[in-house]
Order: C-alpha cells, then structure tokens, then sequence
C-alpha cells in the first residue's frame, strides 16, 4: 500500500468522477444554454404558453414535514436539536459547575501560601542549578516554573494592603535576590515586577508603599540595579526591556524624596549621564527615558542636585547635550523631542542652586541660552525659562552676566514682539530679577534702566498695557469668587481660600503682582518713568495707589515667612510702598 492510499478520503456521493467535493467555477455560456433551452432541445419563449403551465395536482420537491410536530414519541427533538436526557444531563453538570466554583480569596493566607511556594520554586531552581552546573537541560524545567511563578507576583497591585505581609514573611528579598539571578531573563522578569509594584498607578497607601519599599532597600535593590544595568546588552532587544524596566523602577522610587536621596547615589547618576551621552540613530526610548528619570531625581532632592553639580559637573553636562539644540529643532512628537525637553528641565532645575548659578556662569550657559534666544526655535522658550531661574533668588552673578554678554538687547527686543504666556511670564520674572539685584548706581544697572526708558518709554507703555490686560482677568474671576462667596458661610469659604487663590494664579496673578513690582521700581527711579506711568494710569482713572494696593497683598503673603529670600523680598517691598 502506497502513502496516497493511506490519506485517500472514502468515495462519497458526487458528480465528480474521483468522488472528491470540489468548488468549480460556474460555466457561463453552458448557464445560458440551459437557461434558452426547453427540455425537449426547443428555444423557450419569454412569455409563458398555456402548454408551459404546470397542472395543479403535480407535486415537486420534498415531501412536507409532519404537521403535528408532537408526535415524535421520544422526544428526538426536544430542546432544539438535543434529546431530553442529554438536556437534563447538560444542566445538571452546568449546576454542579456553579455550585464548585468558589471565588479565592486573596488575603494575608493568600500571600503566605504564595511566599511558601514562590520560595519553593527559587531553592529548587537553586539546587539544580548547583548540582547540573555543566547541563542545563537538568534544569531548564525549573527555571520556567520559577519564572511561571514570579510573574504570578504581579496580581499583588491589585492588592497593595498586602504589601507589608509580602515584605513582612521576606518575599520582598527573595524576589530582589533574582535581580543576580545568572539567567538574565529572570532577572529581567523579577525587574519588571519590581517595576508594576512600584508603579505610581497602584492604588497603595502611603504605609503600605514605604513597608514594600524599605524592604527593597534593605535588599541593596539600588546596587542590584545598578549591576544589572552594567551586564545589559542594548542590542539583544530583550536586555533593552531590562533596561527599560530598570529606569520605571528608578522613576517609582524617585518619586518620593526621602527615598530619592537613596536612589541619587553617584554611580545611579553616573550611568544614567553615560546613557544619555550615547550617540545612536535612530533615536532610542531608553536614551529618553534616562534623561526623564534624571530629572526626575534632580527635582526630588537638594542634596542630590549639588551632588550632580559638584561632584559630576552636571551643569556643564547639560549644556553640552543642549547645545545641539541652539539652531536645530528635533523631530516633533518624537523621542528626541521628549529628550531635549527632560535635559531642559534638568537645566532649570539646577540652576535654582547657587552652586549651579555659578556653574551656568563659569561653563558659558549664559552665552548658549542668549545664542538660543537670537537663533532657536523650540529652544527659545526653554533658555528663556533658564534665565529666568538662573536669574531669581540670588543669581547677581547670573545678572551681571547677562548684561556683559550683550543680551539686554536681545531680551529687550524679544519683550517687544509679540508674546505667548509663558514667555510673557519669564520675561517679566527677568526684569524683575534685574531691577532687585544689580546693585545701584552700577554699569549693569544704569544699562538696564536706559532699556527701559529708551524710545519714548516704550517699554513702560508695553508694561502698562500687559497690566491692564492682566488686570481685566483678575477682576472677572474675582467677580466670580465674591458672587461664590455671598452664598457659602465662613467655614466653607475658609474650605475654599486655597481653590479660590489657585484661580487667580490660573488668571495670571503672579504676571499682575511681577508688572507691578517693575513699574514701582522705575517710578522709584526714574521721574520720566514716574510720570509716564501716572499719566498711562490716569487714562482709566487710576492712580499709583493701584500699584501701591497690589504690593500691599503681595507683602501680606510674604510677611511673617522664616526663609531668608522671603523676608529680602518683605524689605525690598516695603522700600518701593515708601516710594510709592
């Protein structure tokens, strides 16, 4: 007997001459044919003849199903196709399904009954391991139970009160130990579970959180990380999810600034600065996600930013990255545009640190960012919000700086253009800066008063028009809050101080307050600047009480402060009402 007789199908009833059923296509001139044709060879006529009626008490086709349908004694059909004792046999298994599904209950027994056999699993793999060393097809089972078996893990975050029963019978440490596991897939899972515990979408109390994250730490999971981070290979894609996996847990721990300071460790900082630096086409999600995660801890800690800025020059790192971007633009919506954008952040967020005023300073940043100002596009804005951090507080240096280096005008004609919101913002945070730092009677300070007194005033009639505008906001919502407040008693009014005030700033409160604190300094220094506001002022019957009111409310939100800018900024305040 040959192969072909042994998959030969059985002869069923056909046409075919194999006995095989097949789909042909239709022939369509023998159709036609048939259809033109009588059957006796003639040619059928379209109109019906009376010898082409058919007789009446001629039946065709198939014989018509009993009328009674009840008379099937045995109940062959009953239920559609399915006898009665199979029916009842079907819904008495249905019942017992029911009746046996009980929900698990997922508790503190629950957790224990998984630490026991998640430990079960590691010890096994680890004795295989121990005792095949040399042939892993001994222990390969065991490494895909135990992998099985961590990614089980991962319905704690459904769960998160359960994370201190997790930490408190030491699963914590044992899923941490994976992290050196010699497999680097288990390794890369365990991360990954690490990273879904930690996820900020995790509905975890604050308690819960710290118990998981202690222990985690308490298992050198930062040093762990950090190691696996080394032994990675970017090209191998699953090593790339490692790495992947690595910064989410990083960003999860980040998040809290007690726990940040752990994790902002210099080698952390170190690595995270090599990823960032690596030159690659096409642009990589990880290289993105190491500049996010950078910004992330220099945000959450002053300890960690003066680190990054003394011991690694982190300020001169920036800027060596950003000045790719002083002309040219990146990708839109692309993972180099999100890159530039974390490196931006990480700048402005240093350089609120004198130590990192000083290093803008010292490698130059003043220069890059004016050059961004002049020739940039994306980059304008982001430089202009530089400035303007670096620039506040006590950034004199930064001041003197600007005005060496030629960029009043630069800054100045920006302010005459056109403005979005935010650069209006940063602007006027620059002038202010300015006016209270350089010091009197100096070179910079006299450079910059002329700015604003040059052609005409134009500068002070630009100020006076962004007041009015922003005025005309506050007004209208503060309309709104009064109405709210005339039906609402004292309780609940105090309920609300804070939404009310968040409503103003949303109006442009802080612009209003910054314009005012500009027009008091040039009205206290200039007496055409005097005279050219009170005369701008008086077009809507006003009065230089109007600025005087506005720094009254901004002294009564600073008075009583500890922190020393605070109380120079109470000074500075009460010096220009005394001018006033």
């Amino acid at each position: 007997m040959n192969v072909d007789e042994l998959f030969r199908k059985p002869n069923l009833p056909s046409s075919s001459a194999n006995g095989k059923r097949k789909f042909e296509a239709s022939d369509a001139q023998a159709a036609y044919k048939a259809a033109k044709l009588s059957p006796n060879g003639d040619v059928k006529h379209n109109g019906a003849s009376v010898e082409d009626e058919p007789e009446d008490d001629i039946e065709a086709g198939p014989e018509l199903p009993p009328e009674d349908e009840d008379a099937d004694e045995e109940g062959r059909f009953f239920g559609g196709g399915v006898t009665r004792d199979t029916a009842n046999a079907l819904d008495y298994l249905d019942q017992a399904d029911e009746e046996a599904y009980v929900e698990e209950k997922i508790d503190a027994a629950w957790v224990r009954r998984l630490g026991i056999n998640f430990e079960r699993k590691i010890n096994k793999n680890a004795e295989l391991r121990a005792k095949f060393e040399s042939d892993a097809s001994k222990f390969m089972a065991s490494e895909a139970d135990l992998d099985a078996q961590l990614k089980e893990l991962s319905i704690l975050t459904e769960h998160p009160e359960l994370y201190p029963e997790f930490a408190r019978i030491g699963c914590t440490a044992s899923l941490v130990s994976l992290l050196a596991h010699e497999n680097t897939d288990v390794a890369i899972d365990a991360i990954e579970i690490v990273a879904e515990l930690l996820d900020e979408d995790v509905a975890a109390e604050q308690e819960h959180w710290d118990a998981l994250v202690d222990a985690m730490l308490e298992a050198d999971l930062v040093n762990l990380l950090r190691s696996n981070l080394d032994r990675f290979d970017e090209s191998n894609e699953v090593d790339r999810s490692g790495v992947y996996h690595s910064l989410a847990v990083l960003e999860g721990l980040a998040s809290q600034s007690t726990v940040a300071e752990k994790v902002g460790e210099k080698e952390v900082l170190e690595w995270l600065m090599k990823r960032c630096r690596a030159k690659e086409s096409p642009f990589s999600q990880n290289k993105q996600y190491a500049a996010e995660v950078l910004g992330i801890l220099l945000q959450s800690s002053a300890t960690i930013r003066k680190r990054f800025i003394s011991e690694l020059e982190g300020v001169d790192f920036f800027l060596q990255l950003l000045a790719a971007y002083r002309k040219r633009d990146p990708e839109k919506d692309s993972a180099e545009e999100e890159f530039a954008e974390n490196l931006f952040d990480g700048l402005t967020c240093v350089v609120d640190e004198q130590e990192g005023k000083a290093a803008l300073v010292q490698f130059e940043g003043v220069e890059l960012a004016l050059i961004m100002l002049k020739e940039g596009k994306m980059s304008k804005t982001r430089a202009l919000r530089v400035l303007d951090h670096a620039m506040s507080g006590s950034g004199l240096e930064v001041c003197n700086q600007v005005v060496e280096s030629a960029g009043l005008k630069t800054i100045f004609g920006m302010f005459m253009k056109k403005l979005d919101n935010e650069s209006t913002e940063h602007l006027l945070g620059i002038f202010s800066a300015l006016l209270r730092l350089l010091p009197g009677e100096s070179a910079p300070r006299i450079r910059t008063l002329a700015k604003f007194v040059e052609k005409e005033y134009e500068k002070v009639d630009k100020l006076i028009k962004l007041r009015r505008d922003y005025a005309a906001r506050i007004a209208a919502v503060d309309e709104e809050i009064r109405a709210e407040q005339k039906v609402l008693e004292p309780a609940e009014r105090e309920e609300r101080s804070d939404e009310w005030f968040s409503r103003r700033l949303d109006a442009g409160l802080y612009c209003l307050q910054t314009l005012d604190v500009i027009l008091a300094w040039l009205v206290a220094e200039d007496g055409g600047a005097r005279k050219r506001v009170a005369q701008l002022l008086a077009e809507r019957d006003e009065k230089l009480d109007v600025l005087k009111a506005s720094l009254e409310e901004l002294l009564d939100g600073v008075e009583g402060s500890e922190e020393g800018q605070n109380q120079d900024t109470g000074e500075m305040l009460k010096a220009l009402l005394e001018c006033l």
